[in-house]
């Protein structure tokens, strides 16, 4: 018959203070990320919607010339390159 030992109450006790330590180091964590996020600089929204507005109005939008006019194919990026190559494909 095999022998049998006997439990130390002391593994419960262990596991229970491991919990505790990592729910404490997680509330750590979590502190020091509200705390990095509090001291992040904030902007008012009426500023960054002034500057948006702004930013909107002296950069030109290629994609809508409706507002911007009709752009020469040569300022356009976005128009197709002419390319002059040396290869053609078949």
């Amino acid at each position: 018959m095999p022998a049998y030992e006997l439990r130390s109450g002391g593994d419960a006790k262990n596991k229970k203070q491991s919990m505790a330590d990592l729910k404490l180091r997680r509330l750590n964590e979590l502190n020091l990320r509200l705390k990095e996020d509090l001291d992040r600089p904030r902007v008012k929204v009426a500023e960054a919607s002034m500057s948006l507005i702004s930013y909107c109005n002296n950069t030109k939008d290629y994609m809508v010339p409706s507002v911007w006019g009709n752009v020469e194919k040569r300022d356009d990026p976005y128009a197709p390159q002419q390319s002059g190559g040396c290869c053609i494909v078949m």
